[in-house]
Parts: C-alpha cells; structure tokens; sequence
C-alpha cells in the first residue's frame, strides 16, 4: 500500500508520542454506554426521504452536513438512527446539533467524535491549498496531517503536510514547522525525502516534499518479525549515507527510527521526519531545549534523555543502532512498562548481545551493533563516516575494523587447581656412594691431556 511520512515539532516525550509507545486501541477503549432508544424509533427499518430531516441536516453547518454520510458510511450508526437524531435536531428549538445527539444517544462517544472532527478540519485546510489537487488523506498524527495531492503545474504526486488549524495560530509552532520545512530543503540526497515547498495559504500552513511509495522498515519488520542480516546491512548503508550527508550539512536528525526509515519497492531508503532536526550551530535553540528529553524512548540516546546541550551525530548513530538491533532480532534494545522505565534502561542497563536473540547473526555485525549502542557516546562511532566504512566491509564479507569484540577477561582467565602442589622429594645422598663412572673416567682424560701438554711444552 502506498504509504507516505508526516513531521511534528519537537515535543518533549513526556508523555510520549501515541506512535511511539504502545497505547490502547479503540477495541480497548471504554465500550460506548448502550444505546437509548431514540424517539419515535422502531424494531423496523424506516424509509429515509426529503423533508424537515433532510433539511435540518443540510443546515447545521459544515461539519454536521457531511457527519451523517461519514458515520453511515464507517458503519458507526445505521440509516435510521442517523434519520432518526436529524428528525431531532429538526424538531427541537435550540443550539444541539447532530453531533450533540449522536453522543447524548451513546450512538458515538466523545473521542470517536472528537477524531472525525479533526478528519474534517484537517481535509478542509488541505483541499485550500492553491497550486494542488489534493486526492486523499495519508495519514494524521497530533502535529499535522498528510495528504497525497497532485502538484497541477508539474503534473506530479506529492504529499503535503499541512499543520491542524489548532497550531496555525500559535506562532512558535508555526516558526518550528516552517524551521523543519527549510532544513529538509537543505539537504540534497537520494535517501533522504526530499522537500520541495513551505508555506500557507490563507491561515492553513502547508510543507510539501516528496511523494515515496511503499513501506517502512517498522512495517517490514512487522511483516517480517526479523530482517536478514544482509538486507539489515543494506538497509543501514543508505541510511548511514543519508545522515552522513545531514551531518555534513550541520543537522543531526534526533529521531531515527524504524518509521522514519521509508522503503521504496526498488528496496531504497529514504530517511524522513526532520521535525525533531536541529541545525548543530544554532546554540538559541539547544539552550532553549536544554534538560529537557526530545525523541522516541525506544530508541533514544542517553545523552538526549539527559537534556544534555551537544547533541550531535553521535545521538543519530544511537538512534541507527537501535533502529538496527530491532530489525535483526525482532525486539527493540529496552522495553518496559512506561517510557520512564525504558528511558532509565538506556541509560543503566547493559544491554543483551543481538546474537543471544538471533544466533545467526555473525560476530562483526553484532560488534558494529554494540558500538552503535554504546551508553558512553566517546564508546561509539565517531562520525557517520566511520560507520559506513565497517558497514562496507560487513557488506564486502569482511570484518569490521573499527568495532572491535569487547573484552572478555574471565573467558580469558586459565582456571587453577585449587589443591595444594605436590610435595617435591629429593632422595637424600648417601655419602658412601660410589663416584659415578663417567666422572671419573672425565677426570683420568683431564689429567692424561694436562701431562702431554707439559712434556709439550718442555721440548
């Protein structure tokens, strides 16, 4: 299915992001109450026609006017208790409107309402946008909503994110949205999503950038539960080469993760999401930013979790690492029951090797894998360029050069017998021993050659 990625400003993670840490599903919310029995309804199936019904439904105003079609259509409310709550607001003099008594009859419950009307908003702002035809929603998150639009001049498919009305009048978040649009026109990479316009039209607030069909590597891995250490491989190049580009460019990323990893049909990657991007030089904004926790908790450095001030490539390279040990072992490096939890695991416990998870992973990859993951950022990679040269050799069949195995001194260690040594006897003399042969025969040699010397010596 095609699938496109939408951006947020950089919110702390506490509380975290509704895609980022499991939360409930709406088959896990509270049940709707049971439903009242509506005025005048019937165990029958009631004709819907023209009349007062119609009327009053077509004039409550934007939203109501299109509600009915969209709860019928989502199979949320039958034909007659929609016809039946328009019959309502019809004959009652007052403000309630159809929304109103879809949720006073417990047809629809407060969150189920307060989501369709952020549909709506959301696709009204998005078909205002001039210079753009837009064809359908791609996805919604709490920043911004996404949709696949036709860009009329070029004849071209690009996703548009457009920020919720809510936020377009709020201008440090207009400021951030406008920031994230102008650092992804400043990188210029083939895996990287490229952007290509930032702006508004009237008070909607729109980014448009590259249309990428397919998945993403958190959809593969769901798919797959593991991905191939060769395809890993692969996959860990091209985003390397990307953030080595970003970095290049002054930016470090501080959301890589396996949703932000696209993944065209051709098999390339494109690193999207800049909303958490920071230019590196841009010291207003770390000090603004500072002690404060930005990015996802499961896969975020410990330095970013810590507020600290620097955050540079190093923090990327925790992230990719991270992104890394998920895709070969199925499992994400710490888990706990509140991102609070996993946060604190980051940053104090030592982390499982891959290959206890997978033991088909080779040693060099499992070794990049850890450096990648070092709680110490002076333990991991340098630089983005560093680690694409390992990556290279795991991808040419040889192994790495600067990830190195750890250390295992008790492996080294040689286990000693914990008896006590064997007594040495040395069997005493006799002191009337005979002389040993061949002593003796040396010492009758010695002196035989000593005379003929001298009688020599005479002459």
């Amino acid at each position: 299915m095609p699938r496109t990625t939408m951006t947020c400003p950089p919110t702390p993670i506490n509380p975290p992001d509704d895609d980022d840490i499991p939360a409930l599903a709406d088959s896990q919310a509270p049940a709707p109450k049971p439903k009242k029995k509506l005025p005048g309804s019937t165990d029958g199936p009631k004709e819907i026609g023209g009349g007062a019904a119609s009327q009053a439904g077509s004039t409550t105003g934007g939203f109501d006017t299109v509600l009915g079609k969209i709860v019928v259509a989502s199979g949320l409310v039958t034909e007659d208790e929609l016809e039946q709550c328009r019959v309502q607001v019809g004959d009652e003099e007052g403000d309630r409107t159809l929304s109103d008594l879809l949720i006073e009859h417990n047809l629809l419950t407060d969150r189920q309402m307060s989501r369709l009307r952020k549909e709506f908003d959301a696709r009204k702002s998005g078909q205002k946008i001039h210079g753009y035809k837009i064809k359908k929603k791609l996805g919604a998150g709490a920043m911004a909503t996404v949709f696949l639009a036709e860009q009329l001049s070029l004849h071209r498919l690009v996703a548009i994110k457009v920020l919720p009305t809510k936020f377009s009048r709020d201008q440090n978040f207009i400021d951030r949205f406008y920031k994230e649009g102008r650092a992804a026109a400043k990188l210029n990479h083939p895996n990287i999503v490229q952007a290509y316009d930032v702006g508004h039209s009237g008070e909607h607030h729109y980014f448009v950038m590259e249309y990428v069909e397919g998945d993403t590597v958190y959809e593969r891995i769901q798919q797959q539960n593991r991905i191939p250490e060769k395809d890993a491989i692969e996959m860990l190049l091209q985003a390397a080469g990307a953030l080595h580009h970003a970095h290049q460019m002054g930016f470090v990323h501080r959301d890589i993760k396996p949703k932000n990893l696209m993944l065209t049909p051709s098999g390339q990657v494109k690193v999207a999401d800049l909303g958490l991007a920071r230019n590196l030089a841009d010291v207003e904004a770390a000090e603004q930013e500072k002690g404060r926790a930005y990015g996802t908790p499961f896969y975020i450095s410990p330095e970013q979790i810590r507020g600290e001030l620097d955050i540079g490539p190093p923090a990327d390279i925790y992230g990719l690492g991270a992104t890394a040990y998920h895709m070969v072992t199925g499992h994400v490096p710490f888990s706990g029951k509140n991102p609070s939890d996993v946060m604190r695991q980051h940053l104090k416990t030592e982390l499982k090797p891959p290959d206890q998870l997978n033991p088909s992973l080779s040693a060099g990859f499992c070794q990049v894998i850890e450096m990648m993951l070092a709680k110490n950022r002076a333990d991991r990679y340098r630089s983005a360029s560093d680690l694409l040269e390992d990556l290279q050799r795991l991808a040419d069949g040889r192994s790495p050069v600067i990830a190195k195995p750890k250390l295992d001194l008790a492996g080294l260690a040689v286990p000693i017998d914990s008896e006590e040594p064997a007594e040495l006897r040395v069997k005493p003399r006799n002191g009337n021993s005979n002389m040993s042969p061949l002593l003796l025969a040396s010492i009758v040699l010695n002196v035989l050659l000593l005379v003929m010397l001298t009688v020599f010596a005479l002459k």
